[in-house]
């Protein structure tokens, strides 16, 4: 019998890094273990999510593949057209949708180029790369922010899409929305700029960027949003985009049927009509944030302003050394490397605890810039 011969996947595989989930904490003695590596609300779902989930019988039926109620709902929520919006598995799911859709390898061998911010979410290069096209990274500015500036500049004939992500994961700043028209001056009118907002309920600086006004005065935009962190619907897999009828009629082409089950779809919904609990629930997270925050200010870090559910600490070869020493602590952070520390904020207790390690933290507080 001849030896079966190796089926090789496609070569990009081997350009493609590792997409590192966060992962629980280590059991400690005596110690209560809070996972901080993830962006998850702690707080969970409201209950009328729950009710819904408990209601739930059509297991053996498949789903709308549009998510009609939801994206009708949607529109009555944020006053826009149902039209103009496209369901998918996550905002991540709903980002793969648009890369497929506009950006990959041409029968020539050419590639469109998406840019996009780095460090940024870390699954942008694995979308981009994933659907052939090539992946333009802009280094962050000295305060961990968009470098718009840079990326305007980085445009080419090639480029087909641009990520921009505020509040950015993992480092936390957001952009101001004078900041993004201004860039958007800058970006031809067939190129898409698509306007990452997972985190934007946590977002309490005035001047932010509000990504649907943004949306709504320019058709070459899109926004991303998702249930998975203020609604705490991560593991439901719940998120869209918004963009106009002539993006969106052709993301329906290419969005994966079915991403979005029906039970999924309901919780969205029962979330939706009980948005205040959902707010409370954000302001609890936001308050904590700041507390963290003004703690880790008051002893002497020099972290970024985060806007999102995070904070970033900028800990470069110290960051083994760090996520070693919050293990012995029962806390699970998420480090980049030799980069820093993304710790998410979690309950009160968990966060109490991870300023008393920043206290702690033998090599001391990072040096101010």
């Amino acid at each position: 019998m001849n030896e079966p011969q190796p089926i090789r996947p496609r070569p990009v595989l081997s350009q493609l890094p590792a997409y590192a989930a966060g992962k629980p904490a280590a059991l400690v003695e005596g110690l209560t273990p809070y996972k901080l590596s993830s962006n998850e609300n702690p707080y969970g779902p409201v209950p009328a999510v729950r009710a819904v989930m408990e209601r739930f019988t059509d297991i053996c039926r498949y789903p709308d593949p549009l998510s009609t109620a939801l994206r009708e709902r949607l529109g009555e929520h944020l006053q826009i057209s149902p039209q103009d919006i496209v369901t998918g598995a996550g905002s991540l799911g709903a980002l793969t949708q648009i890369i497929t859709t506009y950006a990959g390898t041409h029968p020539d061998g050419t590639q469109d180029e998406v840019i996009y911010a780095w460090r940024s979410f870390e699954a942008y290069p694995i979308v981009v790369r994933s659907a052939g096209a090539r992946d333009i990274q802009v280094p962050l500015t000295a305060d961990f922010r968009h470098d718009l500036d840079a990326m305007a500049a980085a445009i080419t004939e090639r480029t087909r899409v641009i990520i921009v992500c505020t509040p950015n994961n993992p480092t936390g700043p957001a952009l101001t929305g004078a900041e993004v028209e201004a860039f958007l001056a800058q970006v031809p009118q067939d190129v898409l700029v698509v306007l990452d907002e997972a985190y934007t309920e946590f977002i309490t600086q005035p001047d932010a960027v509000d990504a649907l006004e943004v949306y709504r005065r320019h058709p070459n935009v899109a926004v991303l949003r998702t249930f998975s962190k203020a609604h705490g619907l991560a593991n439901l897999r719940v998120g869209y985009s918004v963009s106009h009828p002539h993006v969106t009629q052709y993301l329906r082409v290419l969005a994966t049927p079915f991403a979005v089950s029906s039970v999924a779809e309901q919780a969205a919904i029962a979330s939706l009509d009980h948005i205040e609990e959902v707010n409370e629930r954000v302001a609890k997270v936001v308050s904590e944030r700041e507390r963290v925050l003004t703690g880790l200010a008051d002893l002497g870090w020099d972290v970024p302003d985060s806007q999102g559910n995070l904070v970033w600490l900028p800990l470069g070869d110290r960051t083994p050394e760090f996520l070693a020493a919050a293990g012995r602590q029962a806390l699970a952070v998420r480090g980049f490397g030799t980069e820093g520390v993304r710790v998410t904020i979690g309950e009160e207790e968990a966060n109490t605890r991870f300023l008393q390690l920043c206290a702690d933290f033998p090599e001391g507080p990072t040096p101010a810039a």
